[in-house]
């Protein structure tokens, strides 16, 4: 490895994102000797509130990012949902990892699936949809059930319409595009066994780290719990880690990124989605293996040797939605259960407020 590459403790870390995700990114850097500057529009950020700088800005303010720029030694994210000219105008000053190709391809649902066709990974049967009648035309290969999803933005469930009959699929349409004249998706349903994930980091001299094959269940189309191993075969667990690894190399990945999989009833691994960042599955990592998911971006986007992404045993991570992070004391009561909290002062409905992680016996 080039040491004149690496950026070593005592540099600047910019995170574009101002999240729980930013908080925990921050909190592992801060640990590794390295400071971090958050740059979002919002103020009071739960990332800011652990950082060591802050700028609250809009993200297409140039005057500001440049000053951005100037003051840190690499930029990552800490959602995907930052506007790909602003990764641009930041590469252009500074290394953006991952970079703005990466982004693009990853903010945008239609580029994903071709991206990852073209390199032989399966996804769902998909369609670009313009119009009614592309939808119409679509619906006679993909069939039914299926689902429509907007092109970009949607996450959690939002900007997606399940589709179960043609009047269904027309008022989804009518629904998602109104007069925006905005692009849809529609992709063929999965007959999954169950939901999983990988998380794989790259960094820029090529070396690569895959964490293990890990189950999702959701509640309402959010995260619930990730268990830890996958229930699946050696074969499919195998699978999913190649998935992941011919991705970063695809993908030239610099730094971080979740790969959302669908395992079949008989044992294949087709790929929903990638967030270049690290990932509401990858909580577990904190407690439950040697190298969290943030400390390894933060080792990745600097150009470090990546840590050891062994599994320290089965673990389930239950995300805390609303009000169920006002359970902090029984939670903590219990000597197994290691809690964190995202300092988020407002307790909405569905609003992740934290995690927990147990380790099993």
């Amino acid at each position: 490895m080039s040491a004149d590459r690496r950026l070593a403790p005592g540099s600047r870390i910019g995170i574009l994102g101002g999240g729980q995700l930013g908080r925990m990114l921050a909190l592992d850097a801060a640990r590794l000797g390295y400071a971090c500057h958050i740059f979002c529009p919002e103020p009071d950020a739960p990332a800011a509130l652990v950082s060591a700088a802050n700028t609250v800005a809009a993200y297409d303010d140039e005057a500001v990012l440049a000053a951005f720029a100037a003051a840190v030694d690499v930029v990552t994210y800490e959602f995907e949902n930052v506007p790909a000219a602003t990764a641009a105008f930041l590469a252009e000053r500074l290394p953006v990892r991952p970079g703005p190709k990466v982004l693009s391809i990853c903010q945008n649902r239609g580029r994903e699936k071709s991206f990852l066709n073209g390199l032989g990974i399966e996804t769902a049967p998909f369609a670009v949809i313009c119009t009614r009648d592309d939808l119409k035309e679509a619906l006679t290969t993909i069939g039914m059930p299926s689902v429509l999803k907007t092109m970009e933005l949607g996450y959690d469930g939002k900007g997606q319409r399940m589709l179960n009959t043609p009047d269904e699929a027309l008022a989804a349409f009518d629904a998602l595009v109104g007069d925006s004249g905005k692009k849809l998706i529609l992709e063929g349903l999965i007959d999954f066994a169950f939901e999983a994930s990988v998380l794989v980091a790259r960094n820029p001299e090529g070396a690569v780290a895959c964490y293990p094959l890990v189950e999702n269940r959701h509640a309402n189309h959010i995260l619930k719990e990730t268990h830890v191993p996958a229930p699946a075969s050696p074969q499919t667990a195998v699978s999913g880690e190649e998935i992941a690894r011919r991705i970063a190399e695809g993908l030239a990945l610099e730094g971080l990124i979740g790969v959302e999989l669908f395992v079949t009833q008989e044992g294949r691994v087709l790929v929903n989605e990638m967030a270049p960042r690290p990932h509401n599955s990858g909580h577990w990592t904190q407690d439950a293996a040697v190298t969290s998911q943030f400390e390894q971006c933060v080792r990745a986007v600097c150009n470090l040797p990546l840590g050891s992404t062994v599994a320290l045993g089965p673990a389930v991570m239950t995300n805390l939605l609303g009000d169920e992070a006002h359970d902090w004391l029984a939670i903590l009561s219990d000597p197994k259960a290691k809690l964190h909290l995202y300092g988020k002062a407002e307790a909405r409905a569905g609003r992740k407020m934290g995690h927990v992680n147990r380790l099993l016996d």
